[in-house]
């Protein structure tokens, strides 16, 4: 009864929650999870990144994604990550190149592979680039 309990915590804690963002990855519009992570500043978990309340734009390999015009209100991390992708509810799923998250937790955006819809995600979530950039 393994499988049962675990997707009644994941529903008692919110984690089967799944806001409608369109298509895609399963990780688009749900909690990402608290990864093992290295980074260039070493070794973090994924929840710590988001204790600053910003979000995060967490790339996973090259090329570089283009993020600079956002670059006063979204961080950029460089990581790792050799675990299996595992989304409560849903089981393993396959690993993304990046993924922007709000400061919430939940994936906003999911590369695979290319930049498709980057800007636009960044855009809708954290507003034109460059304003207010004061």
């Amino acid at each position: 009864m393994d499988e049962p309990r675990k997707r009644y915590a994941a529903m008692m804690s919110g984690l089967d929650i799944r806001y409608d963002l369109g298509e895609g990855h399963p990780l688009l519009g749900r909690r990402i999870p608290d990864l093992d992570l290295v980074t260039d500043v070493g070794p973090r978990r994924l929840f710590s990144l988001l204790h600053e309340a910003r979000p995060v734009l967490l790339h996973f390999g090259e090329p570089a994604l283009e993020s600079d015009p956002w670059a006063n209100r979204v961080k950029r991390v460089e990581a790792r990550y050799s675990g299996v992708w595992e989304l409560p509810v849903i089981g393993v799923v396959a690993a993304p190149t990046s993924v922007l998250i709000r400061p919430d937790g939940h994936v906003a955006w999911v590369g695979e592979g290319s930049e498709e819809g980057l800007r636009r995600a960044l855009t809708t979530w954290f507003g034109l680039p460059h304003a207010n950039d004061d």
